[in-house]
């Protein structure tokens, strides 16, 4: 496993297990599925209603394999209708208790939205109390990204967006990079469009010349530009497959190929479509 160090000096892996959408009868097992084949980054959030059922798996695989609890990176984010100072605090002290931990690595402010100056406040405060050893955002554009960053006490340490083979956002990359704020890619797979990235000419080509799969491939590419991934499978295989990728290198043509199937838009929606305000009220 490669590691990343954020811009207050802890390690995080390249690459991690993500559980949106799996459902909670199968979260504690993949969890503990991927912690047994060498996950070592666990991403869960509020708003994807497995917390509990994520610090199951982690508790089983500590047990079973000696795993110990500093070795695992775990992240969560808080949802837009916990934002505001007060209700912040509360939300992490809840997500605490259902990961059961007594620290979370990275607590993320899932959405650009509402009050999430008050709620990033309440992060700084928790981690100047060392509950959270790091602080960060998600699905903010770099303008929003800039804001918080330029006017907050603590510099995000990560920004997760939406980053695939088809929206390889390399805008964006560069203003994280200015900011020294570490680009995480949720959805690095493209979700329901990896048959597309398994047929691709282009990807099947390379994924041939190195004797890897096609999501190896895409997911290759972005840890080599440097950005975490955070792939999602129920599968114990694909877990595998999916942690495989530091044993090859694609080449400086291989990459530049691979930024041709960029569509530079988002399979969701724009940051700043107003349709996303409705999405997250909807997810309440």
């Amino acid at each position: 496993m490669d590691y990343v160090t954020l811009n207050n000096g802890i390690k995080m892996p390249m690459v991690g297990f993500g559980v949106f959408e799996i459902s909670k009868e199968e979260t504690a097992r993949c969890v503990y599925d991927a912690l047994e084949v060498g996950y070592r980054l666990i991403d869960t959030a509020q708003a994807y209603y497995n917390e509990e059922e994520v610090g199951i798996g982690i508790q089983q695989a500590m047990r079973e394999f000696g795993i110990k609890r500093e070795d695992i990176f775990l992240t969560t984010k808080v949802w837009v209708t916990e934002f505001g100072y007060e209700k912040t605090r509360a939300s992490v002290e809840e997500s605490l208790k259902k990961l059961k931990t007594d620290y979370l690595d990275l607590v993320l402010i899932h959405q650009c939205l509402s009050d999430y100056y008050g709620a990033y406040h309440a992060l700084e405060d928790l981690y100047d109390e060392g509950k959270i050893r790091a602080i960060g955002i998600s699905n903010f554009s770099a303008e929003r990204m800039a804001d918080i960053a330029t006017f907050k006490r603590i510099v995000p340490t990560v920004n997760q967006v939406e980053t695939h083979m088809f929206w390889q956002q390399y805008y964006l990359h560069e203003w994280m990079e200015k900011y020294h704020i570490q680009h995480e890619a949720w959805g690095p797979l493209a979700q329901h469009r990896l048959k597309e990235i398994i047929a691709n000419p282009i990807v099947k080509e390379i994924a041939e010349n190195h004797g890897k799969t096609p999501a190896q491939i895409a997911l290759r590419q972005q840890v080599q530009r440097g950005i975490v991934v955070i792939p999602k499978s129920t599968h114990k295989e694909r877990m595998k497959q999916n942690l495989d990728i530091f044993d090859f290198e694609l080449t400086e043509d291989e990459m530049a190929r691979l930024k041709l199937l960029d569509e530079n838009k988002s399979m969701w929606a724009e940051y700043d479509d107003p349709m996303i305000v409705q999405y997250a009220m909807a997810e309440d």
